[in-house]
């Protein structure tokens, strides 16, 4: 398996401060918020990663991570042009994955949970997709899984009148035909290739699965968020 780690977009959440610096180079306590994505994969066993990058400080992000070899593992970059949505930065690591099953996480998420059972899950498995849902108690903000029986019957985009309190965070399993789901995706609304979108065509192909994170997660997308992490990482690592 190999993972794919989304580290595009432009941080405007995180506005003035992300106006020079990626978002991804700002700490979380005593590290880079990009480390976290990459140690997330470390101990499932995935080693060979492809960093799709966008924004600004592009260079600045490859000379801190460079070729891996600090972190036991194996990077390869690719570049976003744009603004096209998280299945369009996944779509650039087609050749990268060939046709093996994927993880993929999204650059600004931190989690606590140990993810291996899952991916061992999933490679043992004849699903082509997987997602890890989390309970929040605002879930209007994210997108939400309708789930009946056990199973997710839908995914709805920051719904009005949410059908669970489980909301899909920015870790996905996959398998390669992921690729041609997105190729025949049309951009949404505003103008981007949803990942609810995929994983929507995946339910209705009745092969995705859903998995449970226990511990917490955190989307540091912005800045009340970036700083519950801060606190949380920090109060973990002193009290280990």
């Amino acid at each position: 398996m190999k993972g794919v780690i989304l580290a595009g977009g432009t941080g405007s959440r995180l506005y003035p401060v992300t106006k020079v610096v990626n978002k991804h180079l700002l700490p979380v306590y005593n590290r880079p918020l990009i480390y976290y994505p990459i140690e997330t994969m470390k101990k499932t066993g995935i080693t060979d990663i492809m960093v799709v990058l966008g924004g600004e400080s592009v260079g600045e992000l490859i000379k801190l991570l460079g070729s891996g070899e600090e972190f036991g593992v194996k990077l390869t970059y690719r570049y976003q042009e744009g603004a096209g949505g998280i299945a369009q930065a996944l779509g650039l690591a087609e050749d990268f994955i060939g046709n093996e099953k994927m993880m993929v996480i999204l650059g600004d998420n931190i989690i606590e949970d140990n993810l291996k059972d899952a991916v061992t899950d999933f490679l043992n498995s004849k699903l082509k997709a997987g997602i890890f849902l989390k309970e929040v108690s605002d879930p209007e903000r994210f997108g939400i899984a309708e789930i009946k029986n056990g199973k997710v019957k839908k995914i709805e985009e920051k719904p009005e009148n949410p059908k669970s309190n489980f909301a899909v965070t920015g870790i996905y399993l996959y398998d390669s035909q992921v690729f041609e789901i997105i190729k025949a995706l049309k951009p949404s609304d505003r103008g981007e290739l949803e990942i609810t979108d995929v994983n929507n065509a995946f339910i209705l192909q009745n092969s995705l699965k859903a998995y449970y994170l226990k511990g917490y997660w955190i989307d540091a997308g912005k800045f009340e968020s970036l700083y519950r992490a801060t606190s949380i990482v920090a109060e973990s690592i002193t009290t280990a």
